[in-house]
Formats: C-alpha cells, structure tokens, sequence
C-alpha cells in the first residue's frame, strides 16, 4: 500500500477504506509517512469530504493510536461529558460533583486553555496544591473511593489525534466536519467512558458560529458514538454571550462553588441541569427529565454535591477550605470598573471579544508555553437583554497588570453593543440530538 495512491483516490472524490485509514494513521503516529503528503491527504478530505463509515473509521483508528483506557474496573456506568469550548464555560466544575453525588462515576480527562478559551485543568489548579498528575491507577481508585476524578490528558491517549490537529491547524484544513468530529471523538472513545454527553456550542464566542454548522457537528458525533455501541448524547447550547457572568480562571471557580450553593448565575445554572440530566438518564439513575432534575436540585439544596467538591478537590491535592471560603482563591490586586457610554439595552455582546479580554489580562495562553494568571478575568455585571444608563457598570476588569488592564479596557467596553431597543431573548438549550 502506497501513501501516493491513497491521496489520488481521496482527490479523486473515491471513499478510503478501513485498511487504507489505518495504514495512513499507524504510518504517520510512528513517523513513517511525512507531514507533506498527510497535508495533501487532509486537504482532499478537507475538499472531497468524508462518508459516514470514514468517519467513524478514521475515528477509530485514531482512538486505537495510542492507550485505550480500561475502565471497567471502575463501579458503575460511567459518563463523560465534553464541551466544544465557549467564554465562560466552567460547567465541568459545578456539575461533576452534582453528578457525582446522584451516584454516578465522573472519571474525567481534560485539557488546559489555548487562545481565549479557558481549560478546565487550569481552572481546578486555582484550588491551592490541586494536581490532576495523577496515574491511571489512583484515578480509578479516587473514582470508586469517591466517585470523581479528573486527570489531564496522558500523551498515549489519542497520539494521532495530537499529530494531526496540529497538522490542520497549520494547513487551513481544521474546518471539516468529518475532522473535527472524529478528532473529539477518538479522545471520548479512547478515554473509556460508557456513555458520553456532549454540549455543542453555537453562536459568536463558540467554533462553530452558525446553528445549522453546531446541529451539523452534533449529528456527526452522535452518528460516531452510536457506531462505536457507546450511548451518545448531544446538547447542542448558545454561546452568544459567555456563560454565567465570571469570565477568568479563579473567579470562574468562586462562580462554580456559588452554583453549588444555589446561587449561581440562572444560565450556568439552566445548563448544568440540562447536561445533568442527561448525564444521570444515560448512566441509568433517573428514567425521566423530571426525575433527573429532581434528584440534581436535591443535591444542591442539602449539600452533598458542595460536599462532592471538596473530597474531590482533597483528594487531588488541593485545600478543601477554598470550597467553603472562596477568599482562599487567587485575587487579583486590582477592580476596575467600566462602565457603560450611553442610555439603552444591551444588544449584543461580542463573546469572543470579552474571552479575548481575559486573555489580554493574562487569564490565557497565547501558546503553549504561556504561563497564566490564574487570578485575573472579568465579571459581568450586564446580559444581553439588560437596561443600561449612562455610567452604569457593564462589568469589572480583575487585573495585575496597568499596561495589560489598559488593552482589556477599551476591547470591553467595545464587546458591547448598546441598541435603543431590547433584543429578542434566544434560547439558551438550541436542541438535544440522541
């Protein structure tokens, strides 16, 4: 088999075959095909797309690259749940301790931030000593001890996947349906899970910017998952606004540990229950919507999700008295203020712009090798949809640094648009494919 002829029958419009993907895969993973041609196979697919079957092939094979996490000795079904990634995306934080607390394993890997999205790894390393170096072994024992563990993504999971995105991101061949959906999905798979959740985000501060692209993305996953014989869910949410009203590492967890308490932001509130609820059907602790969300609110209102928390957070390392004093988090040194420049509504508010603003700050990685500040972000003081006067606070900047707070300033205040008239409410929930 010849990596030639596999490209031209790709740019010839022909469907690869199983042996064909995995002979590309295994070949390029071990270093044997070079980069030049695996770019000319990508921008075939990129151009020629993929069919429902090379999909899920090029998934497996991918999956297959590296480890395939064992997890069955791990009691219960387990389920995972994935974010595509938005501005002020903490659900991670709030909602495995819920989950876990209704009796379901949370045996999670996730990544760190790039760009102005932030990684849920970071976001836990605000918790004083908290470590997600954990081995394969102490995860699976912290999942049954204490029903939650979260881990960062080992190098064996998925190495093809790595290789790959990397490839794309320098070639312009990342935007493809088939290649994005089998790059999250070989790392779902690979990572053992039973059932996986998937909340899809769609709008101005998310990947996928339209709704037909997020429904479309959603489809390709849940086709994949079903392929693989794992029950796959996908929520597909807005992602026009950021998420709850803290944007930035630290004051994302403080937010976290607020909703736990039953005082969190409604939004951030509304989707954890959604993804809940979803998360408890799918493992088997709840046989209705109504059901789940029961058992979600019950957790919340006697404690025991908060509790989840901070064993887990132990656990791992980290001081579980930030749990219950938040003032034990990273602070910034100062809180500025902007406000807003006229009478009026908020019309929109430009997502990314306010995650750009973050990382601005120092609240994200520009690359890899960035080092974050975990103290710094922004919190909202308006949604879209709010009146606003003339001098009223659309938010306030945390910051270290006057140079950097100056840059984040005037990017703020132009994320708002201010509009005579209130907008149409959008729905936050888009739909739920399964």
């Amino acid at each position: 088999m010849r990596m030639y002829d596999i490209i031209m029958k790709k740019r010839n419009g022909g469907a690869l075959s199983k042996e064909e993907i995995r002979f590309f895969i295994e070949g390029y993973t071990k270093g044997e095909i070079p980069d030049y041609q695996v770019s000319a196979l990508m921008m075939a697919i990129y151009f020629q797309k993929m069919t429902e079957r090379e999909t899920y092939e090029l998934t497996m094979a991918m999956a297959h690259s590296g480890e395939m996490l064992d997890l069955s000795s791990i009691h219960g079904r387990k389920v995972d749940k994935h974010s595509t990634g938005g501005v002020g995306d903490k659900t991670s934080l709030a909602l495995t301790p819920m989950v876990a607390a209704c009796g379901i394993p949370v045996a999670k890997m996730s990544g760190r931030g790039l760009g102005h999205t932030g990684g849920t790894i970071d976001k836990l390393e605000s918790f004083p000593g908290f470590s997600t170096s954990l081995t394969t072994e102490q995860f699976i024992e912290n999942v049954n001890k204490i029903g939650i563990a979260i881990m960062g993504q080992t190098a064996d999971l998925a190495p093809a996947d790595k290789k790959l995105y990397a490839l794309r991101d320098v070639t312009a061949t990342v935007d493809n349906m088939s290649l994005i959906a089998s790059s999250i999905m070989s790392k779902k798979l690979a990572a053992g899970a039973d059932a996986i959740v998937l909340d899809v985000k769609t709008g101005s501060g998310a990947f996928m910017k339209s709704r037909e692209d997020a429904f479309a993305l959603a489809e390709e996953m849940v086709k994949i998952g079903k392929n693989a014989g794992r029950r796959t869910i996908a929520v597909i949410s807005d992602m026009d606004q950021p998420l709850g009203m803290a944007v930035g590492n630290a004051l994302e967890v403080k937010e976290a540990i607020a909703t736990l308490r039953g005082e969190g932001p409604k939004d951030f509130t509304e989707l954890c229950m959604v993804l809940g609820s979803q998360m408890l059907m799918a493992g088997g602790k709840a046989l209705s919507v109504e059901q789940a969300r029961a058992a979600l609110t019950k957790v919340i209102e006697d404690g025991s999700a908060l509790r989840k928390l901070s064993e887990f957070v132990e656990a791992q390392g980290g001081d579980p008295k930030a749990v219950t004093d938040p003032s034990l988090l990273p602070k910034a040194s100062m809180v500025v203020p902007v406000c807003a420049d006229r009478d009026g509504f908020v019309g929109q508010i430009a997502c990314e712009d306010v995650g750009i603003c973050s990382l601005l700050l120092g609240g994200g990685r520009e690359t890899k090798e960035s080092k974050i500040d975990l103290s710094v972000g922004i919190l909202l003081e308006k949604k879209k949809g709010d009146a606003v006067k003339k001098g009223d606070v659309l938010g306030y900047l945390h910051a270290n640094d006057e140079q950097r707070l100056e840059a984040a300033k005037d990017k703020f205040l132009n994320a708002y648009a201010i509009t005579d008239s209130r907008p149409e409410t959008e729905p936050l929930i888009k739909g739920i494919l399964q």
